[in-house]
């Protein structure tokens, strides 16, 4: 399975608090457009997943604000896949205007079923150890 992509995106307008810099809980929302691209990248559908009865919740995030990033700047979110195994998908962040690091962060999404409990993981979102 791929383990590592890279999307682009704009900061919006209303992204932005009123020094016109990133408010700090839209990273957590960046952090979900690079898992979800990622998903897709690797040839999976998230909405597919969902019909399938795979559900994929976060469990614990994290950012640590480095640099701020303004309106208009052109980001890079890189999404990394660590670990994959069990009922967990554990992912590393980080976030980029051109060359400078802004913030890094950590995810873990567990996977549940419809009513909400915990299932192991399809073996094609798994990864070797």
């Amino acid at each position: 399975m791929l383990t590592e992509h890279e999307l682009e995106l704009r900061v919006r307008y209303q992204e932005t608090d009123a020094q016109a810099r990133v408010h700090h809980a839209n990273y957590f929302s960046y952090f979900e457009q690079g898992r979800v691209e990622l998903l897709r990248a690797a040839g999976f559908n998230y909405r597919e997943l969902e019909k399938q009865g795979i559900m994929l919740v976060v469990a614990e995030i994290s950012c640590r604000y480095l640099l701020p990033a303004n309106y208009d700047d052109l980001l890079r979110i890189v999404t990394k896949t660590v670990r994959a195994k069990g009922a967990r998908i554990e992912h590393e962040y980080r976030v980029f205007r051109e060359s400078q690091l802004l913030a890094e962060g950590r995810s873990i999404v567990a996977c549940i079923d419809p009513a909400g409990r915990v299932k192991r993981l399809p073996e094609f979102l798994t990864l070797e150890e």
